[in-house]
């Protein structure tokens, strides 16, 4: 058997699945009913234990590793982030065309526990009453492991890439900061015929030539950042088109004055609304984040882009004058809902606008 305890004491028990090795994180849960794939490699669940409510998984299985320019064809990333998985129901038999394996053995290679038969619907009820909770999933003795909190440590150094990568396309030069980026993200703007150029979190691309800058998301506080909240002020100063998100929307917040401050369980779905700032335009948006920004000490230059419409939070905000924009939420969103894919094409189009203008 194992069990998972939170540090309120709570304590479920249930089948273990996957490795059989004990870890400690910060648990968090994700309501949507597929995409565990894609959320398992999503860097920005680095140091997390991941509750899915959904009740049956595992029932589609686990797709190839499949290489397509450069990326994983199928996954966020290039290996599992999460530390631990909490399922209802976990599915060994699976049916999907496009599966290799099931989730247990993949878990297994990337040494991740998983435990199932865990009431997760009332799991989430009491995340979402006392709050995100440290908490450690273990096979035998608790005392295997000490509770960690992953939010102490810069997460971001740990998932970022070390050196650039280039993904060749036209004229216009992208340069992406990985905080620990989606892999859909570089897709999405690579469909727009782009040059990408991926640079690590702390590197000074305010010395590069490039026509836009891109910040991706990431895992843990954004006050981590000190280079890349740096680099941002340069950049803003500079005044080439800014494209933030999640992570991204935090840094560029904090970069032109404004504080984050952590949710209290965060918003991680497929399906969380949005209401486009000034209007009565709605978006269904993916969102997986545990901080927010508090956009009350912007300056009058800056306003809110997206609004929350669940609790009102921020979700981007934007300049009235100048290039810069950024969301909280996934507008490159893998799987799904793509309501918001529209925003890389509309910065490229300020990418186009403002190499014109420096003409």
């Amino acid at each position: 058997m194992a069990q998972l305890l939170l540090d309120d004491g709570t304590r479920v028990t249930g089948k273990p699945f996957g490795a059989l090795c004990s870890v400690s994180g910060e648990v968090v849960f994700n309501t949507a009913m597929t995409g565990y794939p894609e959320s398992l490699t999503d860097p920005s669940y680095q140091g997390q234990i991941l509750v899915l409510s959904y009740p049956l998984i595992g029932n589609y299985g686990v797709p190839g590793k499949a290489i397509q320019e450069k990326l994983s064809k199928y996954f966020e990333s290039d290996r599992i982030h999460i530390s631990g998985l909490v399922v209802s129901c976990y599915s060994a038999e699976y049916s999907h065309w496009d599966a290799l394996g099931n989730l247990s053995d993949w878990l297994l290679a990337n040494n991740v526990p998983g435990i199932s038969g865990v009431d997760t619907r009332a799991l989430v009820k009491i995340l979402r009453e006392r709050g995100t909770m440290l908490g450690k999933l273990f096979q035998n003795d608790e005392k295997e492991v000490e509770l960690y909190d992953p939010n102490r440590e810069n997460l971001v150094d740990q998932v970022s890439i070390k050196d650039k990568i280039i993904y060749p396309g036209n004229e216009n030069r992208i340069i992406l900061v990985d905080c620990g980026v989606k892999n859909n993200i570089i897709r999405c703007l690579m469909n727009t015929g782009a040059t990408v150029v991926r640079v690590p979190w702390d590197y000074d691309f305010t010395q590069d030539d490039y026509d836009g800058l891109v910040i991706s998301n990431g895992p843990g506080d954004p006050q981590m950042c000190h280079e890349t909240i740096g680099n941002l002020a340069k950049a803003i100063a500079i005044g080439k088109p800014i494209f933030g998100i999640c992570l991204g929307n935090q840094l560029l917040a904090i970069a032109a004055g404004a504080t984050t401050y952590k949710l209290k369980y965060g918003h991680r779905a497929y399906n969380q609304p949005v209401l486009l700032w000034g209007t009565m335009k709605t978006y269904i948006t993916s969102q997986n984040h545990g901080f927010a920004v508090d956009p009350s000490r912007l300056d009058k230059n800056w306003e809110p882009f997206f609004i929350n419409l669940n609790d009102g939070t921020n979700e981007g905000i934007r300049h009235k004058t100048k290039p810069f924009f950024s969301t909280q939420f996934h507008p490159e969103a893998s799987g799904g809902p793509t309501d918001t894919r529209f925003l890389f094409d509309d910065f490229m189009e300020l990418v186009k606008a403002c190499k014109m203008n420096r003409k």
